[in-house]
């Protein structure tokens, strides 16, 4: 076995193949950017290599530093993570004329699937059911429209070096068959340098659902059953589960099937996904094979109880793999969020800063369920502007879906997060929806369930009141407290009323509380009664409350006058009166915000790239203003409307916080 490896890569992923390594008694070494040199991945690690500037195109995928790293550490092997280097077959060649192990598939493998003609081209050859399509390269716009005619309506366009949405277009036409050519030619060229385009039928209702494999240099290949991943956002994953809700056993067998079989045919060996789209008649067609370890990884380990990180280690070792396909069991469900450093409010815009509060649930096993984060982020540590948004994968394993659920559920409750934009709300939200809890979801679910975006939870009246109960009984212990301290009276509880009036989300309750030493029941005007308990003091920012032996997990923050909670995806600010300042609160003028519709804001924290307008200048709507880089997307802010620029604050190079002001209009 190795001595010593080194991980080519950062964050979370880096973090996750310590843990292994170090299980396996296993040297690790962690390469860093000036960005990370107080990140988790190189404290957790046994050594540590300086590469380079934050920018990974000077750091992280530079090959001649990372092999230079390998030079100075002795490290006789190299996991690649996900990102970066991991399909980069340069860099596994690289690591062969240097006698190191590349925990990994051959160069072989990684160039065959990581184009997507060639990929399609050995899948039929293998017997992997394909989307009936046109392999070969399309030489214009009227052929595209002739092929497209041929194959039916709608097809989609895609170029052949493609990736996270670039080059893809839906036609469902003539016309937008011509158009999405020429469309998807050139956005493929500028991205990738590749303009090589090629048709396929386009899946109505359509899941993705990829098949694990695992193949060693023996001959030896398994499957280990599926994950759901159709939960997407703009073709990036969210939500993922194993196994599929929408699977049955044949269907799973024959993908799992046809995916070894893909991966033996180009002599695969490691750790891959082969990725099918899935219609709502269980028809599955290939998509594309992922030659690494995949984020979703952990909902896959925690139904099979393998560690596929381990697995990749011995099979690069030249082992031979100890599981057969009889001993692949599913074992209960597992469902996975991940957690990115992005405000699902502005449009899910990055957001960087430093992480004032970092309290993710506790780990391991809890009741009958399982939680686990993979993380590569601490309190007080720096989201990056240079890197992946994804600071965090949130798990949960139970044996049924329905208590995989609401483990999730409490877990991001209890998720405790400051200091930076974030998701945790949005995913709360999809953890509640009806169709998702149905496992009624397409690759469309977020684009039909969210067409104008996220704007927040609105709570139903049920939950509202447990809110509202918790939050009654909550002042009260805040109430006695300040009693104490005021020290006016012996008996402390005469100074405090039974009788408040709480206001959250533009409603407010009257509410009697009766309390006792195991807690306090809440009565409501409508006679409803609701029994709260818990251990909350002021000063804790999470409740852990039951209302009716029902918990509820809260994250409390202080107001004027109240709280600001946060739980189950909603945010809200909770005023608890007396019936008098109740009164005199609904007398207040409404606080006008200030009038901003002259003003281009910066949404997110991020680097002036290119200002495209001067002072001036007159603009139409839609017109480009400028462009904002975070976390290696760039942003294009366009006008809203037609006006004439005034004044110009900013200047390429500088860096802007959220609402600093770019420009004004007259």
């Amino acid at each position: 076995m190795f001595d010593k490896i080194l991980i080519a890569n950062r964050g979370e992923i880096a973090c996750r193949v310590i843990k292994t390594a170090r299980k396996m008694g296993i040297k690790t070494v962690a390469i860093y950017s000036d960005a990370d040199k107080h990140a988790l991945h190189v404290e957790m690690a046994d050594e540590a290599v300086h590469i380079g500037p934050p920018q990974a195109n000077q750091s992280y995928i530079v090959i001649d530093k990372v092999m230079d790293a390998i030079r100075q550490t002795g490290a006789q092997a190299v996991h690649p993570g996900y990102g970066f280097l991991s399909e980069n077959p340069k860099f596994a060649e690289a690591l062969e004329a240097e006698g190191v192990a590349f925990i990994g598939p051959p160069k072989g493998a990684i160039e065959a699937m990581g184009d997507k003609i060639t990929s399609k081209k050995i899948a039929q050859e293998a017997d992997v059911s394909t989307v009936p399509g046109v392999m070969g390269l399309i030489e214009d716009a009227e052929e595209a429209v002739r092929i497209s005619s041929e194959i039916g309506y709608p097809v989609m366009i895609k170029a052949s070096a493609g990736g996270g949405g670039k080059g893809m277009r839906i036609a469902w036409n003539d016309d937008e068959a011509r158009e999405g050519f020429q469309s998807s030619k050139n956005e493929a060229a500028s991205s990738f340098g590749d303009d090589r385009i090629f048709i396929e039928k386009f899946i109505t209702q359509p899941r993705h659902i990829e098949i694990q494999v695992l193949c060693d240099a023996h001959g030896n290949g398994i499957y280990l059953n599926e994950r759901e991943c159709s939960i997407q956002r703009r073709n990036q994953k969210v939500v993922e589960e194993a196994p599929s809700p929408f699977l049955d056993e044949d269907t799973r067998k024959a993908m799992g099937e046809q995916s070894v079989a893909l991966a033996k045919a180009v002599g695969y060996t490691s750790a891959g996904t082969v990725e099918f789209i899935v219609d709502g008649n269980r028809n599955f067609f290939f998509l594309e094979m992922n030659t690494r370890l995949q984020v979703e990884h952990p909902v896959t380990e925690l139904i099979t109880g393998v560690d596929l990180v381990e697995q990749m280690i011995r099979i690069a070792n030249g082992e031979a793999l100890s599981i057969k396909q009889d001993d692949v069991k599913i074992n209960g469900w597992a469902i996975e969020n991940r957690l990115y450093a992005e405000d699902p409010y502005r449009g899910f815009l990055p957001s960087i800063g430093r992480l004032t509060r970092y309290r993710p649930p506790e780990e391991g096993p809890l009741g009958d369920g399982i939680v686990r984060n993979d993380t590569g982020v601490f309190e007080g540590g720096e989201i990056s502007m240079y890197y992946d948004p994804m600071i965090a994968k949130l798990c949960t394993w139970a044996p049924t879906r329905g208590k995989a659920i609401e483990m999730m559920r409490n877990a991001l409750d209890r998720f405790e997060v400051e200091g930076i934009g974030h998701n945790l709300p949005f995913v709360a939200a999809v953890m509640d929806h009806p169709k998702f809890i149905a496992g009624e979801m397409t690759t469309a679910f977020i684009e039909e369930e969210y067409p104008d975006g996220f704007d927040g939870v609105t709570l139903d009246d049920t939950a509202l009141k447990r809110v509202v109960a918790a939050c009654a009984a909550m002042n009260r212990v805040a109430e006695i407290r300040r009693a104490r301290i005021s020290g006016t009276l012996d008996n402390h509880e005469r100074q405090v009323g039974d009788d408040w009036n709480v206001a959250l989300q533009e409603r407010d309750f009257d509410v009697t509380i009766a309390a006792d030493q195991s807690g306090a029941t809440v009565r409501f005007a409508d006679g409803t009664e609701l029994r709260v308990a818990g251990a909350w003091t002021p000063g804790d920012q999470l409740a852990r409350m039951t209302v009716n032996d029902a918990p509820l997990v809260m994250k409390v923050g202080k107001v004027s006058g109240g709280f600001r909670i946060r739980t189950r995806g909603a945010d809200l600010k909770v005023h608890v009166r007396t019936a008098r300042q109740a009164e005199l609160a609904r007398r207040m003028p409404e606080k006008v915000p200030p009038d901003t519709s002259k003003m281009l804001l910066c949404p997110m924290p991020g680097l002036i790239v290119k200002i495209d307008v001067g002072e001036g200048d007159e603009v139409q709507e839609g017109q480009a203003l400028c462009t904002v880089e975070a976390m290696k997307m760039e942003n294009i802010l366009r006008a809203e409307r037609r006006g004439t620029v005034l004044k110009i604050n900013a200047d390429p190079g500088d860096s802007l916080a959220v609402d600093d002001i770019i420009m004004e209009f007259e």
